[in-house]
């Protein structure tokens, strides 16, 4: 018998015929599957962006009210002169953002525990790591503001680089929205054990913040020049905000996925982690960079920022690796053991050994 025939033979076999028929179906199963999610993924992303913005609009529309009254106060000062701007951003970023560093950060301990539980000293455990966590980040700037009042021309220099930091800060406030939407959204999926649910908010958040971000890079970069006129009627005030504008543009970039993985942080519990990233990436990177290329390069505001951007750049890389290396199953487990801390066991109950804890 021929090597043909016996090929025939053994393709027409009832056992091959079968194999290939249930190759077959199981391919078209796998491809079933796959168009369904596929058609299911804007309704998934349409669904979860609905639950973000419920959590982020009014963070937002918070933020930007309150941080709006002091945009609206330097807009005004800007047009007395440069020495009262200048003036007036030593008091609003040094004395504003130093307390509300401290306000912000404890406050955002709670959008851990609105998905989570603890005791009363992990609580205030938390709110101290969380302030300092916020503080280390908001008196960076505050710093190099402070920092820029060294220099020649100060009172321009200082001037320019207020309404830059403002204007930044302005963005920012929108993304916190995204802060306490992620945070909140991670944690409640952790405490209900969904650990891909998790991973997936973190996503979606971040493609929303981050498409915010562009939005408003794009107007500062069109429309530097006249936003920096909302400001200050100084010329060389203007010119020296004028020239910030690609960097402020990708400091608005950066700025827009920050806020995300800090919320990440947040919503993990993880602000002790955050807090050294910010330590080392600030006040380890960021400041000497900026002092060295202002002052020892002479690049003056330009090397400033350069050195505002470098620090923040480092915190935001770092803050991506550790969420993108998450074990989102290990963080579900540890959030359960949280919630176990509010059982505890109830002594000589009948049912002791089948039910062992009762909620307090």
């Amino acid at each position: 018998m021929s090597g043909t025939d016996l090929g025939r033979r053994a393709f027409s076999s009832p056992s091959s015929l079968g194999m290939i028929e249930e190759s077959l179906l199981r391919s078209q199963s796998l491809l079933r599957q796959s168009t369904e999610r596929i058609l299911e993924y804007p309704k998934n992303v349409w669904v979860e962006s609905s639950k973000i913005w419920r959590i982020a609009f009014p963070a937002m529309l918070t933020r930007v009210s309150t941080f709006g009254v002091l945009i609206v106060t330097q807009a005004f000062i800007g047009h007395v002169g440069a020495t009262q701007l200048a003036a007036y951003a030593f008091i609003q970023i040094l004395g504003v953002r130093f307390v509300n560093g401290i306000l912000i950060g404890m406050s955002s301990a709670t959008e851990t525990l609105c998905g989570q539980a603890f005791d009363l000293w992990p609580v205030m455990k938390m709110s101290a790591t969380s302030g300092i966590m916020q503080c280390l980040e908001l008196w960076y700037t505050a710093i190099l503001v402070l920092i820029a009042g060294y220099m020649p021309n100060a009172s321009v220099i200082v001037s320019a680089f207020s309404i830059c930091v403002n204007i930044v800060a302005f963005v920012f406030m929108v993304c916190l929205g995204f802060q306490a939407s992620v945070s909140v959204r991670v944690s409640n999926e952790l405490g209900e054990g969904n650990a891909k649910a998790a991973s997936y908010a973190v996503k979606i958040n971040l493609a929303n913040s981050v498409g915010v971000g562009v939005v408003f890079a794009v107007l500062c970069l069109c429309f530097g020049r006249q936003i920096s006129c909302i400001f200050t009627s100084e010329e060389a005030v203007v010119e020296m905000v004028s020239s910030l504008s690609v960097l402020l543009c990708l400091t608005i970039l950066v700025y827009s996925a920050q806020p995300v993985y800090c919320g990440v942080a947040i919503g993990c519990g993880r602000q002790t982690t955050a807090a050294w990233v910010n330590f080392v990436s600030f006040y380890i990177i960021g400041i000497p960079v900026g002092v060295g290329l202002a002052y020892v390069a002479l690049w003056e505001v330009k090397g400033m920022w350069i050195g505002l951007l470098v620090g923040l750049a480092t915190q935001t890389v770092i803050l991506a690796i550790l969420v993108w290396k998450t074990n989102w199953e290990e963080q579900v487990e540890k959030a359960q053991e949280r919630v176990n801390r509010w059982f505890y066991r109830v002594p000589g109950d009948e049912d002791d050994e089948e039910n062992p804890t009762k909620s307090i």
